[in-house]
């Protein structure tokens, strides 16, 4: 399963996708996931991803993402600010799957 995270810079998402990955890895799961910047998600987006997810600082601008992952068929959703932590590894991997479905 794939998964794209936006960010500010791209940066400030390590820590989650870490997190995201460790989850999935411990239900026998492949993610791939990636943590881009805001400039760079229209395009990313269209570039065959499960699921987008946008980081609790820049969700003032969801409704631009949302936009662009409509138009790539990819289901998107905010991250819950209580999941964007090392620890919210179990709160993510079950949204993730709530939106593939």
């Amino acid at each position: 399963m794939k998964v794209l995270f936006v960010c500010a810079g791209g940066m400030s998402s390590a820590i989650v996708v870490n997190a995201l990955k460790k989850e999935g890895e411990k239900n026998g799961l492949n993610l791939e996931v990636l943590a881009v910047g805001t400039q760079e998600f229209a395009s990313e987006v269209q570039n065959g991803w499960d699921v987008a997810m946008v980081a609790p600082q820049v969700r003032h601008r969801f409704d631009n993402f949302k936009a662009s992952a409509d138009e790539a068929n990819v289901p998107c959703s905010v991250i819950p600010p209580q999941a964007y932590s090392p620890l919210g590894g179990p709160t993510l991997l079950k949204l993730v799957q709530e939106l593939v479905k």
